[in-house]
């Protein structure tokens, strides 16, 4: 399902309401969200989810939330986590959850890839 146009507008609204130089960009029917040149966050099916590691995963599973999975409930599990809807609609909140994705996002962009 494409996300829906008045959905990516309200998320990048709010996002550009607590974080710098954000951006989306179409991707594989979702959309990606960058804070300059982090990729922090995604929104696919009109859900938002944010960049985790084990510094902010554990805020995510405490209100129950799950992963991104792009393949269905048996597929691979991406390193995005979805936002909780109360999260997104109030902005100090938005703004620290979003602060802790950015973070990651800008350590994993300094680590060494593999196979490359």
């Amino acid at each position: 399902m494409p996300v829906s146009p008045t959905f990516r507008t309200f998320v990048l609204d709010q996002l550009g309401r607590v974080a710098p130089r954000v951006r989306g960009r179409s991707m594989f029917g979702g959309v990606g969200i960058y804070a300059g040149a982090q990729f922090f966050a995604l929104i696919a099916d009109s859900t938002l989810y944010f960049k985790v590691d084990d510094s902010n995963r554990p805020d995510f599973e405490a209100r129950g939330m799950g992963p991104f999975r792009p393949y269905g409930p048996g597929g691979e599990v991406m390193q995005y986590y979805e936002v909780p809807e109360d999260v997104l609609e109030d902005i100090e909140a938005l703004r620290h959850w979003a602060d802790k994705a950015i973070a990651v996002a800008a350590r994993n962009r300094l680590r060494p890839r593999r196979g490359r």
